[in-house]
């Protein structure tokens, strides 16, 4: 395929907020590539070269895109800074009467071009990908090169996600929306959407049924439910594992030992790392291994050939062994300085299930099951080291729930997990298998809200200092792909966390409203934002709202932290904002 061609295709999906319009181009779209290039359309489509977990990136900022438009075009630097400041988007600096008139470059050529680009590094780097992005667009049309220079910056944001990829290959090959169960179940455990996609082109939906979990590619986590009280979670469940609810960073650890002997072309998708391979993923599928060197070390020790890990890591007191808070967890997340934070902030890993074990994916079987060979797996001489057996009992009555709810509380927990016995790992998928159970005080929701800022408005008085007053958040709504408001924050932050918020909002500022926004003109922001935030927020109820998106709002919402681990799709979503409405009346503290 002509990239002119997936750039028309593009375009015509930039134009319309249909999701089911969006739908029916990229199953066009999608039907008119080949089984060699699909892959690559989809990651170009979704703004990225590879799947999320890989971490290709290209390492140009807007600065430096500046510097290539203006390299391309013989345009001055200057010139082209100020039309960027004017119009807020490097698509709408290309003038098409200046660029080639060409189409033939292919989708492969821009996407093989592109990937060199990105996976050049040290000395003089910076240079010459300036240069050789400046060469590929001259040798695009000028759609072609509206869309391209949004890519490396991140923000091609053609309104949809992997999902709505799903449908599109579905609506492919059925003609509507039949076959998205079976190709989501594949990329909930296996969370590649371009290799389920070339895998679907090329041979059908019997082979994406075989697809199974592997190490090294990250199993999509799976998710907790809600219910009001002990005696409805007993209800629910009947006989059900509790375990504690740490408040850390969720880590899906990887090993295998027989990397080394593997086919050359494996050690292709990681970088060079001493074996055996071990990989350790966030819960939004970023690879954090270089991050966490005990944890690597821990399970480099497990006598085992190969093992899939869920659990969460929680950073510790080296003195005293007390747990700390996330807020002192998460600082572990850095890409320098990470043998010093580890001696002085050491991490471990509270794991409770077991995914794949010495070559075999367990995630069918049921959890009492999986639970026994994680005891086995984790003998008690080699726990301790970076990695803790979470502790369970099987529960049955709500007074004991409620018993064992605060004993994890006073320990420092959130709460408690309350699971399933006899179910499979639910990959990707929020349902009652695990129901959480957390601290309720009195006149709080029983859950945080998972919000994302949308804007933020300017300060008055002693605000002033700060560059903000208050801020605007909002949740997504799955099934169109907009972000709705729930709540415009004004009170509650420290003087820390204002300055915090406003240096993370300098990052993401944009001159108009998103489009995806739905938010009432009386509510506008004085400086909207990319939807890049998410934040934590308590508020002592849901109410009916004449004003906000989706008819409900927050009342007297505060920020609890900010959520780095949790991109924007994770954000508790329009559905579980009106769940948590109609149960909030029922929850028992």
């Amino acid at each position: 395929m002509k990239f002119n061609r997936l750039a028309q295709y593009w375009q015509k999906i930039d134009k319309t907020s249909s999701r089911l319009e969006m739908t029916a181009i990229l199953a066009r779209l999608f039907k008119e590539s080949s089984g060699e290039e699909i892959d690559q359309i989809v990651y170009l489509s979704l703004g990225r070269l590879r799947p999320k977990y890989e971490g290709v990136e290209f390492s140009l900022a807007e600065k430096m895109m500046v510097r290539v438009i203006a390299r391309a075009y013989n345009r001055p630097v200057d010139a082209v800074t100020k039309s960027f400041k004017q119009k807020g988007d490097l698509g709408e600096l290309i003038d098409s009467a200046t660029v080639s008139q060409l189409h033939g470059v292919t989708v492969s050529q821009v996407y093989d071009r592109l990937m060199v680009i990105a996976v050049d590094s040290g000395q003089g780097s910076q240079e010459r990908k300036v240069n050789q992005m400046a060469g590929l667009l001259k040798d695009l049309d000028g759609l072609s090169a509206k869309y391209l220079v949004r890519i490396p910056i991140n923000n091609l944001r053609l309104g949809f996600s992997e999902m709505t990829v799903l449908d599109g290959l579905s609506w492919m090959n059925a003609g509507d929306k039949s076959l998205r169960p079976v190709l989501e179940k594949a990329f909930n455990v296996c969370a590649d959407i371009g290799l389920v996609a070339k895998e679907f082109k090329n041979k059908g939906i019997q082979r994406i049924r075989k697809i199974r979990p592997q190490v090294g590619v990250p199993i999509r986590p799976a998710k907790s439910e809600r219910l009001p009280s002990a005696e409805k979670i007993v209800e629910k469940l009947v006989r059900f594992a509790v375990e504690g609810k740490w408040d850390g960073l969720r880590v899906q650890i990887h090993l295998d030992r027989a990397f080394a002997k593997a086919p050359a072309g494996k050690a292709t998708l990681f970088e060079e790392k001493p074996q055996p391979l071990v990989r350790i993923f966030s819960r939004n599928l970023d690879n954090m291994t270089a991050m966490f060197p005990e944890i690597i070390a821990a399970v480099s020790k497990l006598l085992i050939e190969s093992v899939i890990l869920d659990g969460e890591a929680v950073g510790f007191d080296p003195k005293t062994g007390k747990l700390l808070p996330f807020q002192e967890t998460v600082q572990r997340k850095r890409k320098h300085g990470v043998e010093g934070k580890a001696k002085e902030l050491p991490l471990k890993v509270f794991v409770y299930d077991l995914l794949f074990l010495n070559g075999k994916s367990l995630i069918d079987q049921p959890f009492n099951q999986r639970r026994k060979l994680l005891e086995r797996t984790l003998p008690r001489t080699q726990r301790g080291a970076g990695l803790e057996l979470a502790q369970q009992e099987i529960v049955t009555e709500a007074k004991r729930l409620r018993e064992l709810r605060q004993k994890y509380v006073r320990l420092g927990l959130e709460g408690v997990m309350c699971k399933k016995l006899d179910t499979a790992y639910q990959a990707g998928a929020r349902n009652f298998n695990w129901v959480k159970f957390k601290k309720v005080t009195q006149g709080e929701l029983a859950d945080t809200i998972d919000a994302v800022v949308m804007g933020y408005y300017a300060g008055r008085g002693k605000r002033t200092g700060f560059g903000l007053g208050a801020f605007l958040v909002g949740v997504p709504d799955v099934k169109t792909g907009q972000v709705g408001s729930i709540a415009k924050i004004g009170t509650g932050l420290s003087d820390e966390q204002w300055k915090e918020l406003k240096v993370r909002c300098a990052k993401f500022e944009v001159r108009g409203k998103p489009e995806e926004y739905r938010v009432d003109k009386n509510l506008y922001p004085d400086v909207w934002l990319k939807p890049q935030i998410v934040t934590e927020i308590m508020a002592d109820e849901i109410t009916k709202s004449p004003i906000h998106a989706f008819a409900l709002a927050l009342r007297f919402p505060r920020l609890i932290r900010f959520r780095d681990d949790k991109k924007v799709e994770e954000a508790t979503s329009k559905t579980e904002l009106e769940k948590l409405f109609k149960l909030q009346g029922s929850f028992a503290p």
